[in-house]
């Protein structure tokens, strides 16, 4: 059954809901929470700091030719069978 509350709008947005909860939380348990969130974006900034590197040869790989054409000269530098060719999508 549809009632007033249901059909509000501001109770389906995620972003409202959780402010609500966040102001609804004593102060202990938001230092809490606060510690934990750092903690997990702490280890994403980590994830990603150590994902840069390759981000940003894959990026240049696709944007610019003369780096695509290095990694297969470089590719065929390395004498790899025909097998480790396919699994690497070169064959």
């Amino acid at each position: 059954m549809n009632t007033p509350e249901s059909l509000n709008k501001e109770h389906k947005n995620f972003l409202t809901l959780i402010s609500k909860y966040w102001e609804n939380l004593d102060n202990p348990q938001k230092v809490l929470l606060t510690k934990i969130w750092k903690v997990l974006t702490y280890k994403w900034q980590l994830q990603i700091i150590l994902n840069l590197p390759f981000l940003l040869w894959w990026g240049l790989d696709q944007s610019i030719t003369k780096v695509h054409d290095f990694d297969v000269a470089i590719l065929s530098y390395l004498h790899l069978p025909d097998w480790a060719m396919s699994l690497i999508g070169f064959g």
